[in-house]
This record gives structure tokens, sequence and C-alpha cells, in this order.
């Protein structure tokens, strides 16, 4: 059997913070009577997915809404349960994704001493995270999390950090890169916000629909380029950018650990709060509840042919233009969620990101390559990044201000990346 990841959803939706881009909140999302998963379930799972699960280590992630609402004592049975069924020659593996609010020197001695892994969402500057990552009384958050990646720091955990992509965050993504690097976690992971309205009318254009807050269908690849030109500059061996290194893996023959990445998906399953079993995160829906581990065990219900389909339907309904892109093997067409854009002609939908991940594998290859070069020549950090930097500035050799921007962009250069040179 395929191995099978799973993230477990302790409360299902409930959250302490009303963020506005949240995608597990939606109206018509899925509502237990349940507040919190009974010990009964947490055992029956724990039980079940070690098990099922293959290989050496047995990887929990604990996830949301705020998996912190369910209490310091759940986690303690949690990890209980996992050692009365983990066999001797196996061992395990906790991450928790949290907010931060809940977290305090009780919450985070436990996280230290049974050696969780925490990823901790903020969205780098306090001006952008607070406009959408408001808790219930309409007030920005930005400082508690700040003050939880400090404070997880202090009981030698090191977050990784998770910041979303809004329309918002496009046009700044040297400050909130920046901010997020004076943490010095080591980990960034860039989420682009896409929520999609539904559509009123077969000629709505593309602005029309998805949110006011969904990152913006010309602004992400800028975005990440100005960002991976900083990272390859200055913190290469320092920070990784899961984007980044996920590239550079597969760029150089590797296979990614990222399901959007990956050529199929239906390996990332959600077990919700009552036991139910569904597809994918972003697929929590009567159509892609697969089962339910009261009734079924967890690796038959991964097994089973329809989810087996939803995972293959990933490579099987791609449009052709991306099964004659240069960027397949990276992309692989990206997340089904964001596959929306009518082509016409019988065609399956476009990745509503597509343009902007090709402007931004183009960007990044030359550096990329040097980076792949640099490591299997046994080149220090310093070194590969002395020559990304010579490389940067040689494009903007003999470019004034009013020249065409090295880019491609058509602009003057005064009026695109001119603040941006190296």
């Amino acid at each position: 059997m395929q191995p099978f990841v799973v993230m477990v959803k302790p409360v299902g939706s409930r959250c302490n913070l009303g963020c506005s881009y949240c995608y597990y909140s939606k109206p018509g999302a899925l509502q237990s009577s349940a507040s919190i998963m009974s010990e009964r379930t947490l055992e029956l799972f724990i039980r079940q997915f070690i098990e099922a699960a293959p290989g050496s280590v047995v990887s929990f992630t604990w996830h949301g809404g705020e998996p912190t609402l369910a209490g310091l004592d759940f986690y303690r049975a949690a990890v209980r349960f996992q050692k009365q069924y983990l066999p001797k020659d196996l061992s395990c593996w906790n991450n928790l994704q949290t907010n931060g609010v809940l977290l305090d020197d009780e919450w985070c001695d436990f996280l230290a001493e049974e050696n969780f892994d925490v990823g901790l969402s903020i969205d780098g500057t306090q001006k952008v995270h607070d406009e959408y990552r408001k808790d219930r009384g309409g007030s920005g958050s930005y400082e508690r999390a700040a003050s939880a990646v400090r404070l997880l720091q202090a009981h030698g955990i090191q977050p990784d950090l998770l910041c979303t992509v809004t329309s918002s965050t496009v046009s700044e993504g040297l400050s909130v890169y920046k901010t997020l690097r004076e943490f010095n976690t080591g980990w960034i992971q860039f989420i682009p916000i896409v929520r999609r309205k539904e559509r009123t009318s077969v000629n709505d254009v593309i602005s029309d629909i998805v949110t006011a807050d969904s990152v913006s269908a010309d602004g992400y690849g800028g975005f990440l380029c100005d960002v991976f030109d900083e990272w390859s500059r200055n913190d290469i061996g320092r920070l990784d950018v899961q984007l980044f290194a996920e590239m550079i893996r597969m760029q150089s023959g590797g296979q990614t650990s990222l399901c959007w990445m990956a050529p199929t998906c239906g390996r990332a399953l959600i077990v919700e709060l009552d036991g139910s079993v569904y597809s994918c995160d972003h697929f929590v829906d009567p159509e892609h509840r697969i089962g339910n581990i009261e009734q079924s065990h967890l690796r038959d219900i991964a097994g089973l042919p329809e989810q087996t389909r939803f995972g293959d339907d990933k490579r099987d309904l791609l449009p052709s233009q991306c099964i004659s892109c240069e960027w397949l093997p990276v992309c692989n067409g990206g997340c089904p969620k964001d596959r929306f854009i009518p082509l016409g002609g019988g065609e399956p939908a476009l990745n509503y990101l597509c343009p902007e991940l090709r402007k931004f594998f183009s960007h990044a290859r030359p550096v990329a390559d040097m980076i792949i070069h640099g490591s299997r020549h046994a080149e220090t950090p310093k070194e590969i990044m002395a020559k990304v930097y010579s490389f940067q500035t040689a494009k903007w050799k003999g470019v004034g201000r009013n020249d065409p921007c090295p880019c491609g962009s058509g602009r003057k250069a005064k009026n695109c990346c001119w603040s941006k040179k190296p």
C-alpha cells in the first residue's frame, strides 16, 4: 500500500481567531455537535494509524481550526496512547499547527519535553498580519503570534513560520520576508490565499471569481521572485523557504514532499473530530467523505478506489497546456482546488496560479542551477551566494533608470525593479 499522511482536526473548524480568509470556517462548512474529539476516538485513531503507517517513523500532524483549543490534557492523552501502541522498533513524530495565541510556559514545557515540532502562523509584518488575522473581538493578533515565536524559542523550539500571501501581501514581499527572517527560525512556508467565489456568469472576468483577499493572479509571481532574489543573495544555508527548497530538489532530479507539486495526490487525509475521514484538507465536504474510523480501519479507508481516483485525477485531468508545459515536471498542474480557469473546447480547467508560477520558475531557474551545481561541488553557502550576487548584478550592468527593466516586463527600470536591484 502507498504511504499516506493524516492531518487530525481535534476541534474541527473551531478557532479563537476570526481570520477573514480562513477556508476551513467558510459558510456552509461542516459542523459537528461535539466541540472536541473524544478520548475514545483519539485512541482509536492513534492505534489505527500506527498499525497502518509504513516506515520507521509515524508522523502525527495536529491541525485546525485551532488545535490548542483541545487543551493540554488532550495532547497528554495522545502521547500516552502513542507510547502505549507504538512498537519498539518504531518512533513517533508530532507536529502542532497553531496560531500561538494560547501558548504559555506550561504548553511550551510540554511541547519541548515531548519533542513536538510546531508550525506557527504569522503573516510577516504587523500591518499585513493584522489586516486579516483578527481575534473574535476584531483586534489584530500579530503581537501575540510574535510573542509565541519568542516563547517557543526560549523553550528550545524553533517553529516553522507559516505565512499566507494575500492580495495585500504581494506588494510587500521584501518587508514580509525580512520581518520573518529576523525571527531566525530557519524555515518559512508561504501559502497563497486563493478563495473562489460562486460564479454568477460565464462571462465573469478572472478577478471577479476570487475573493478580494485572494492573491492577485498578476502579483504572486513577482512576490516570489522578490523573495527568491533576497534569499539567494543572503540566506542560503541560514534558512529555507519551502517552495524554493522543493523546486531546487525537483530541478535536481529529486522528488517533492509537497502534495500540490507531486504528479498525483490523495495521500494526505483528514480525520475530523468525530472520526470522519476526508480526501483532502481542501475538500472537507459530503462528496469527499470517504469513511469513518469508527466503522472501518483507517488503512482500508486510505486504500479505497474512490480515494485513489481522487488522487489520480490530478494527473489525468490536466489540460493540454499543462501537458506541453516545460514546467510540468516541477508543478504538475498545481493544487486541484485552484484549477478553475476555463479554457473552452472541452479542456479541463487551468490552475489560477499557473502564469505566476511559470513566471517564478523561469526567473529562478538560472540561480537554482547555480545552487545545485555549487552543492554538488561542495561549495560553501558563502561561495554560492557570491556567485549569485555576481550573476544578479551583471543583469543590471549599463541599465539606466529609463532603460527597459532587465526583468523583461517591458516597463522602464525606474517604474519596475529599480528599487530592488542588488
